[in-house]
């Protein structure tokens, strides 16, 4: 099932990217905000996309124009103690926004199946990126397609937990 899954997102961005940008910035928030609906309604149990590798993340930053919380789900692998996830934002030229925000601020929280904490996030170097790409690539092969599509390199981001005060799921 995870196979086919992933074939059918494959096979879907990629005939919306050879569109038009803007078409494909609208697929992905459309699928972002109901693939959180499907997560947070579940508890986590659902919206994994059948993931043999990896996990699925709800990651929440500070908008760095607004100020406000913005929530989006993410792949996320482990490593040492940290999560990391990649800015891909499906192959576009644009960063992802929550990738800006963090740029600003580089604070966030991290919500895995109902249990959030705090992170802050950094850009991996060239060595771990080489690192992690490959686990990426096994947990998604889509982001093999993404870097095609776009001139820019996509970050790999480390999440580092950080203490701070409990925070419930939201």
């Amino acid at each position: 099932m995870h196979r086919l899954g992933v074939a059918l997102l494959r096979a879907v961005m990629l005939r919306i990217g050879q569109k038009s940008s803007p078409a494909l910035r609208r697929f992905i928030a459309v699928m972002s905000v109901l693939h959180l609906g499907v997560y947070r309604r579940t508890g986590g149990l659902l919206g994994r996309l059948g993931l043999k590798h990896g996990k699925i993340v709800i990651i929440t930053t500070t908008g760095r124009r607004t100020g406000e919380p913005r929530t989006v789900p993410l792949l996320a692998v482990e490593d040492a103690g940290d999560l990391v996830v990649i800015a891909s934002h499906g192959g576009l030229d644009q960063p992802p926004g929550w990738w800006l925000n963090l740029g600003e601020n580089p604070f966030a929280t991290v919500e895995i199946r109902g249990r959030t904490f705090h992170v802050r996030a950094e850009q991996a170097d060239q060595r771990k990126r080489a690192e992690l790409w490959l686990r990426f690539v096994e947990a998604f092969p889509g982001y093999e397609d993404y870097r095609q599509r776009t001139a820019r390199e996509l970050p790999i981001v480390i999440l580092h937990p950080v203490p701070g005060p409990a925070v419930t799921a939201g």
